[in-house]
């Protein structure tokens, strides 16, 4: 089995992504490496970030993340089109992915994205073209990134129709597909919230800033007051510990919540009828949508996934 070709089918997840870093560390660890890697959402970005030779930075990135400097990638805007700074996010995956330049063609794996066409639905595959275009259509999360337009058509995050790309994986040529899927274990848990330790001073940083950007968006010439105040009720969640159990979920929350259940829904149906050779599943429950600060417990749950899969992971790639 030393001759198939192995792919990698990085799956979405949002901040649950960083556990794709681990799971890239603990193969190459066990000298395991993909010769095709395909990634939805943020494995669409984790995975381009490895193939193009800068899993190293981007990770060294992500682990120093506080929750202070994650809520400064998210702003509050009149446009209405997301509440992701763009610009920022741009910046940094210039330094962490791929350099505006890099064409897909000149990595040296075979790599793919999954988008989805918003007006037919249809799943789109990025095989050409600008890394970062592929990268950046993947991700667009409705409600948290704007759609991108490429080729007369507007695409948002692959997630929606193709979580975990093990069938672009194969359709690239890979005998054997290692698939990471990290939704298993949310259904019924992905609203629980942990305890996080000495956050009282990020926590008004934050309060600032959101002070700060709601009085921005309120001076914006035709923006109403009371979308500035719909605004407000939406972004607290982003980062709260703190919630009533019997009070009603937060617009996001919902939101987030009907992401995970459409692609739990979507994961379970496409791996019966396309199944993986070897499937990882993390257990990331207890980690938010968007807790990009909690990197390194995604790391190390990623890691840990591979390693008690490895028996099984040897025995299929044939490397006992």
């Amino acid at each position: 089995m030393k001759n198939l070709k192995i792919g990698l089918a990085l799956g979405s997840g949002s901040s649950r992504g960083w556990s794709h870093i681990g799971v890239i560390n603990a193969l190459t660890k066990h000298g395991i490496e993909p010769d095709i890697v395909c990634g939805t959402s943020i494995g669409a970005l984790v995975g381009a970030s490895y193939v193009n030779g800068r899993l190293d930075r981007l990770e060294k990135w992500a682990t120093s993340l506080t929750k202070f400097e994650s809520a400064k990638l998210y702003e509050i805007n009149s446009s209405l089109n997301g509440f992701v700074n763009t610009k920022r996010l741009h910046m940094l995956m210039i330094d962490l992915v791929a350099e505006e330049s890099t064409l897909i063609k000149q990595l040296p794996k075979k790599f793919a994205t999954i988008a989805t066409d918003l007006d037919s639905g249809r799943e789109i595959w990025l095989k050409k073209g600008s890394v970062l275009e592929a990268v950046w259509s993947s991700i667009s999360l409705p409600g948290l990134f704007p759609a991108v337009r490429k080729n007369d058509q507007w695409l948002v995050d692959g997630g929606l129709v193709n979580p975990v790309p093990v069938s672009t994986c194969r359709a690239l040529g890979a005998d054997l597909v290692i698939a990471v899927n990290l939704n298993g274990d949310l259904l019924g848990r992905h609203m629980r919230k942990t305890n996080l330790e000495n956050l009282e001073s990020e926590e008004l940083k934050i309060q600032e800033l959101k002070d700060k950007q709601l009085q921005q968006a309120n001076n914006s010439p035709g923006f109403a007051n009371k979308f500035a105040s719909l605004i407000e009720g939406y972004t607290p969640s982003f980062f709260s510990t703190k919630k009533d159990k019997e009070s009603s979920p937060s617009l996001f929350e919902t939101i987030a919540s009907s992401v995970n259940i459409t692609q739990d829904r979507i994961t379970k149906s496409r791996m019966v009828g396309d199944p993986p050779e070897i499937i990882i599943t993390p257990h990331l429950a207890h980690i938010g949508i968007i807790e990009l600060y909690r990197a390194k417990e995604a790391i190390a749950e990623g890691e840990r996934a591979v390693n008690n899969m490895l028996p099984e992971i040897k025995r299929v790639l044939g490397l006992d």
